[in-house]
Formats: structure tokens, sequence, C-alpha cells
């Protein structure tokens, strides 16, 4: 229920208008401090929104009623304080009507108010939405123009002088009592009037209006604007007051009283009949659109309602989708949990295993040691080659002489020395090596088993200090010749493909060794030795390991707990898994190529090479020290490289059947090579300064120069000592005598 409260000064015909709002308090307070004087009187009135019988409508407008104990609570008490404070005498009224406007318009017109204060209206959503019209633009609207308006809001006030109609004048002789239509007037004193009118001297220019034509006018205008019975509704929607019937009793009244009035005092009267006739009319024009608008407001709300229903509906199936999509992912969630749960439990199982598995490889390892370890010394081993003893060494090394150390290796520095008249290469072990006596005796096994011209041969070993010694392979390695370290000059391209092809000879010899392949495990460009003619020797198979012969040809073969070698050449499936094969090597030797033919380090070789031959630069990764490489071939050979660099052994091809024959191709493409003409200068001033440092140590320049030229045949001597004490050395490798001759 709507309502308003408002007071005002009967004596001096104010109104002080007041919602229960901010604004209606500072229109209060502006009142009684600036408008209302001191020790006047005031009367509160509230204005409650209802249906009103006609009966009661218009006692209700006119002089209102007290308020009872819950609108004074509720509605007066905070007025009343304040204007008691003010000095300020008050009375409470209620006012009942179908809307505010029209309550306090029929109220100031009745009691001819002279000045009305409002608060200022406050703007809602629904307002803006259905532009709804406040109550001081209705005031302005209907209020007669000799009552002024003041708005106050919090922040300022406004004076308004309204544009309505004039106000009608006081009611005289009772006259809204008047029961009888129109109709019933006309009908009554028609005659009397029209003899009336046509006995008076109404000229022309004044208008005549008889009852018979006010009648119809009156039906025609409501027929109009009222499709609608026009009794039922104005029960609950227009104020009696403005009845058509109303009206029509109280021109009939007026008719009978004034049947007797001059003519002139007669046409007044009709005048203001017709006038009241016409503003009734309108307002209830005015009340039937309002009644259609609020329809629509009611039909607009209505939609908006449902719109907001369905706008809720749409939310709430979305938060049942998320809650459901929620409760899926939390379910996909839970399963691979449990996918992950189970995962680990096979990762722990398969874990066991292999610890178990290697224990127990590492048992059996241990215990074929202590077998070893047990049935001989290790200073008693069955060395199948020439013993020296440490006096002989020392003095071939004038007492490991730091000016005839020629390399460091992995397993301890190398030595150039002389031995019965040769030259040799004297490796002594590092005390500080860890499994150094394993390799020694790994060392001793292999080279003094095998024969091959691409492979070093051991003449010889001190096993009581772990010292070997080798044939004196005059030019070094091919890791000093690639990267030019003794200013050396470049390796043509045809010497370098006779080395690959030499080098991955010596690897399948390794591989074919009966009974048991040999798998180097450190095949390196440090690790291959080049004689005076440049022909390839491998070196280094302290590492190497014998591979059963019933599992040679496989992808996977041999199980070892830790992988060994140098790291950019290592096959990285051996590395992760320790499983060994021959295809091990192939790798290393796939490294190896990529160097020969570019001159780069190892790391990341594989990687740059198959970059540009991806962007058709392969060209520009060739060693530019060689300025005429056959660049088709040399492709061929890259191509294959990088095969044997695959990270899986079963990817790499196979050494005997693909490797080897095309670098033997690219060996007979090259064709015969002078190789004399590439011996280093720099070697020859080494040469020349051993020679020196041998006169300083009471050996004859000329002596070193026989002992030069009797090397060929002190070696086939030591070759028939050899022969004649490694007859195990024959038996375990039948095709020994064949490489030897």
């Amino acid at each position: 229920m709507h309502h308003l409260s408002m007071a005002f000064n009967l004596q001096e015909s104010t109104v002080i208008a007041i919602d229960k709002d901010k604004n209606s308090q500072c229109a209060v307070k502006w009142a009684v401090d600036h408008f209302l004087k001191k020790n006047s009187h005031c009367t509160l009135i509230h204005v409650m929104i209802k249906a009103l019988h006609p009966h009661h409508f218009e006692l209700a407008l006119t002089q209102g009623r007290p308020p009872t104990n819950e609108e004074s609570q509720q509605f007066f008490l905070p007025f009343r304080g304040f204007c008691a404070r003010k000095g300020i005498l008050t009375e409470e009224l209620v006012l009942e009507g179908i809307d505010v406007p029209s309550a306090l318009t029929e109220y100031i017109i009745n009691n001819s108010i002279s000045d009305i204060v409002v608060g200022a209206s406050r703007s809602n959503v629904f307002k803006r939405i259905f532009k709804e019209v406040d109550l001081t633009t209705s005031l302005v609207k209907s209020l007669p123009e000799s009552c002024t308006i003041h708005v106050v809001s919090k922040r300022k006030v406004q004076n308004i002088q309204p544009v309505g109609p004039p106000p009608p004048p006081p009611p005289q002789n009772k006259i809204f009592k008047a029961t009888k239509s129109m109709r019933e007037v006309s009908s009554l004193k028609e005659n009397s009037i029209q003899e009336d009118l046509n006995r008076k001297a109404f000229k022309s220019g004044v208008w005549r209006l008889s009852v018979n034509d006010r009648a119809p006018i009156g039906e025609k205008n409501v027929a109009q604007v009222a499709p609608f019975n026009f009794h039922e509704e104005t029960h609950e929607t227009i104020s009696p007051r403005l009845s058509f019937e109303s009206h029509s009793s109280q021109n009939g009244s007026c008719m009978s009283n004034t049947s007797t009035k001059s003519p002139k005092s007669l046409e007044s009267e009709i005048k203001k009949l017709k006038l009241e006739l016409k503003r009734t009319t309108q307002e209830y024009t005015t009340a039937c659109r309002e009644a259609v608008a609020a329809k629509e407001k009611a039909k607009e709300l209505e939609k908006f309602r449902k719109e907001e229903e369905r706008n809720i509906e749409k939310a709430r199936l979305g938060e049942e989708a998320a809650l459901a999509l929620a409760e899926v992912e939390r379910q996909k969630a839970k399963a691979a949990e449990e996918s992950a749960e189970m995962l680990r439990c096979l990762a722990e199982i398969e874990i066991k295993k292999r610890k178990q598995t290697k224990t127990s490889a590492k048992q059996e390892e241990e215990e074929e040691e202590k077998q070893r370890a047990s049935d001989t010394s290790p200073h008693d081993k069955n060395i199948l080659c020439r013993r020296y003893n440490i006096k002989e060494i020392e003095v071939a090394t004038h007492y490991f002489d730091n000016a005839l150390k020629i390399g460091e290796g992995g397993y301890g520095p190398v030595y150039k020395g002389v031995l019965d008249h040769t030259d040799v290469a004297i490796k002594a072990l590092r005390p500080d090596i860890t499994q150094g006596e394993r390799q020694f005796q790994q060392e001793v096994d292999v080279l003094s088993t095998v024969r091959h011209p691409n492979m070093v041969i051991l003449l010889g070993a001190c096993p009581e200090f772990g010292i070997l010694v080798y044939e004196y392979m005059e030019n070094g390695t091919l890791d000093d010749h690639l990267f030019q370290k003794f200013d050396t000059p470049p390796l043509p391209w045809k010497l370098r493909f006779k080395m690959a092809s030499e080098i991955a000879t010596g690897l399948l010899f390794l591989h074919q060794t009966k009974p048991e392949p040999i798998v180097h495990r450190d095949l390196k460009p440090a690790n291959i030795l080049l004689d005076k003619n440049y022909i390839c020797k491998i070196s280094d198979v302290g590492l190497a390991r014998l591979v059963p012969p019933s599992v040679a040809d496989k992808t996977t073969q041999y199980h070892l707990t830790a992988a060994a070698g140098t790291f950019f050449y290592i096959d990285p499936e051996y590395q992760q898994t320790g499983l060994l094969g021959v295809k091990s090597d192939i790798y290393s030797l796939g490294v190896i190529l990529l160097q020969i033919i570019t001159g780069k380090p190892p790391m990341g070789v594989a990687g740059f090479v198959e970059e540009a031959i991806r962007k058709d630069t392969f060209k520009e990764v060739l060693d530019p020290k060689v300025r005429d490489w056959p660049v088709e071939d040399t492709l061929r050979l890259a191509m294959m490289a990088l095969k044997c660099c695959e990270m899986r052994k079963r990817d790499r091809p196979d050494l005997h059947s693909v490797i080897l024959p095309e670098l033997i191709r690219l060996r007979d493409l090259a064709g015969d090579i002078d190789t004399y003409d590439f011996v280093p200068a720099k070697q020859e001033e080494m040469s020349n300064s051993f020679s020196v440092e041998e006169m300083e140590n009471s050996r004859s320049h000329k002596l070193t120069v026989v002992a030069q030229r009797l090397r060929r045949k002190a070696t086939r001597a030591f070759s028939g000592r050899w022969q004649a004490g490694s007859t195990t050395s024959n038996a375990l490798n039948p095709s020994l005598c064949e490489s030897g001759k």
C-alpha cells in the first residue's frame, strides 16, 4: 500500500507534503525553519491508496479521518516531535484515494490551499523503464494557478507555479449532494428554460444552449472515452466526485433552482455546468488512459518477471551442468590416480627385478674374480707376451723422463723408449686408477691373442707395475692430425677415405674374433694410432669386452652394470640400459666418420651435419682445410655415418654388409696415395731432438741411426720369440697364424 504524509496550516492555507524518505524529512525541516511561523498550527495528513465506494469518496478527500494508533506510530510520530521542538502545533489526519496526486489535488482545490511543500521524488529502475510520472509533475499539471508548489530536496528548494485549470467556486447549497442525472434535469426543465431563453433579449453573438443540447453531448463524450460500462468501472477506479451521474444530478438541481432566474444568470450557470462536464470527461479520459498504461506496465512487469525466471532457470541449468562436468572431471582424475598408482606398482616391481638381476650379476662377477685370484697371483698371471722387468723399462724411459713423454691417456702416461734396439711406446699404469689391474689384464689378454694390420702390436709387458710395451707409431694419433695439434699439415680427402676403411676393417676384425667377439667400448680418434705410412691401428682395448657368441648378432647382447668409455662416443642405448653389443661400437664409428669429413669436435657433430643436409648446405660443413672434396661421395659417407649414430642399435647398419663395402668403394675411388709426401716436418724435428737427447745420455747419434735401420730385423726376431712362447694364443685364435703371415 502506497502512502504519503503532509501537513498544512489552515489559517495561512499552507500544505507540506511529506514522504517517509530523507527528502520528506528535508521538506518538513525546511517548512518549519523557513516557512511556518512560530506558534502556528499544522495538520499532518497521511494519504492511503485504496479503492473507495463513491458514497465515501468525497468525504475522504475533503475532510479526512484521524489516524489509528498503528498509523500514528508509523507515520506521524517523528514529525510530531520535530514540530513540537520548533513550537508548531500539530493535528493529524488520514486521506484515502485511488492515487496520491489526485487525492492531493482534490483536497487542495476543495480547501482553497495557496501553498504546498513536497519532498523531491526519488528515481528508481521501474520509473526509468516505464517512464512513470512523479508526484511533483502530476501536481504541476493538475493544481490551479492559485497554489504554489515548493519542491524541497537535500540540496535545493524549487518554487513552481502550476499551469492547471482554475479552481472551481466553493460549494453552494450542497450542490454535490444531488443524485439525479443530467438527462432527468433536461426532461423536467426543458420547456421552462426554452421559454425563458426566448423571452429574454439575447441578441446575435450570444451563445444559447438548451438542456436537450447538453444531455446528448454528455452521452456522446462518455461513449467515446469509455468503451466499457461506466457505472461498473468508476466504482473501483474513478472518484465518485468525477462521476457523470453526480454532475447530471448537480446540473438538474441547479436548473430547478434557477428556473426563475434571469437569462444572463441562466446562461452563466449553463456555462459552468458545461465546463464542469468537460472537466469531468477529461478526468475520466485521463483515468482510462492511466488504466491502460497501468495495464501495459503490468504486462511489461510480467514480461520482465518471466525473463528473470528464464535467466534464473538458465543459471540453474548452467550450474547443474558445471556440477556434472566437475563430477566427470573428478571421476577422470580418480581414474588417472588409480592408473598412476598401478604404473607405480609395476615400476617398483620392475626396479626390484633389475636390482635382483644386477645383484646376481655382480655376485657372479665377484665370484669369478675371487676364483681367478685364488688360481694365480697378480704377478704370476699367464702373460702371453714378452716380460720386461722394471729395470729395463726405467732404462728405456730414462727413469720416466718427462722429456720422453709423448702422451697422456685415461690409463696413464705414455713414454717413448728403445728396447732391443727398437723404438717402442711404453704405457705406465697410474696408481690411482680404479680397476687398473683389470684393464691391464684385459688389454694383455686381447692384444696378445690377436694379430691384424689395423690393430696395434703389443710387444711385451711388466705385470708387476702394470706397464705395457707397444710398437712405436711415428705419426701419433688421428686426433692429432684432425685438429692439427702439432702444426701437422691437413690430411687430404683421399687419405681420409683410406683411413676410414682401415678403421672399419680393424673394428670388424675385433667383432669377428673367435671364439668370442670383442667389443672395443672406447673407440675414438685418440685411440687410433698412425704409423709412418699413415696406416691406422686401433689401440687401447683395456675396456674391451668378450661377448658370448650365441648372442653376438643380436641387438641387445650382454648386460653390464656400468657404462664405460668416452662420453660423446658412448652408445646412448648402452649408456641408458647397460646392454652391450657389437653395434655399440658402430655408434662410435659413426661419430669418427663425421669428424673425419668435418674436422669438428664430437659434441653435437651429428645434429650439425644433419641440419646442414636438411638445409642443403652440406658443402659448408666439410673441413675447410681440404678444398677439393668430392661432395656427392662425401655426402653419401655422411648419410651413412648419421645412420650409424641412430639412438637405437637396431636402426644402425651392419658393419660387414653395409658400412665396410661403402668405405672400400670410397678407398678405391681415392686410388693409390704416396704417404711420404705428408710426413710432418715437426716430427722430423722431434726425432732430431730425441737424437740429441740420446747423445746427451751417452748414446751416439750413429748408434741411433743404425738402430733405426735395424728396426725391421729386430721386429722379426721379436716375432720369432713371441711365436715360441704363445702357443696358447694360437690355440685360442686359429686365424692368428693366417693374420701373422
